[in-house]
């Protein structure tokens, strides 16, 4: 599951992830942790953490991760190499969590992009399982592009419009359906 995009269902209501896209960073029996990739903050990454400007991607913002430990921040890297190096923690399809109290010259040749999260999403044993049971979330595979995207706007509806069958009829299901 690490490196799938949990896209929220309409009826999950949470505002914390009313049309969120969150990539599932870690998942075991001990529950799982995510981060929320569509949704920018305002804050410039080199008004908080200057030492990672250079490798962070456009649009040079942290994004709010997720409704837990906000002031703290979590880094998705796209790896430019793969294999164990320090700092570097392996997540899926060319994606790693980066270990922000590393020295940002000695992972540039191993980063090609990075992303810094405010915040994270995290479920404790069996919670996200159940979440996805109940229909709360759609899993489905995610792309380093979804993450590195300049301009998350409409990255949900684009996820969605590349699925498989009815689910990519979510894409165009209005935000009130009555209002239809």
């Amino acid at each position: 599951m690490p490196g799938s995009l949990l896209l929220a269902a309409p009826t999950l209501l949470d505002p914390s992830f009313v049309d969120a896209v969150v990539l599932v960073l870690d998942a075991g029996s001990d529950g799982a942790l995510g981060v929320v990739v569509n949704r920018v903050a305002q804050t410039p990454v080199h008004a908080v953490l200057p030492a990672w400007t250079d490798l962070v991607g456009p649009p040079g913002l942290l994004f709010a991760g997720g409704p837990v430990e906000t002031d703290g921040a979590l880094a998705v890297a796209l790896r430019r190499t793969a294999g164990d190096r320090p700092g570097l923690r392996d997540v899926a399809g060319g994606l790693a969590l980066l270990d922000l109290d590393a020295v940002p010259a000695s992972l540039e040749d191993d980063v090609a992009q990075l992303r810094i999260f405010a915040g994270y999403a995290g479920w404790g044993a069996g919670q996200l399982e159940a979440e996805v049971a109940h229909g709360d979330w759609y899993v489905v595979p995610g792309t380093a592009s979804d993450v590195f995207r300049a301009d998350p706007t409409g990255l949900r509806r684009d996820v969605l419009r590349r699925q498989p069958g009815e689910l990519a009829w979510l894409a165009t299901r209005p935000v009130d359906p009555d209002v239809n």
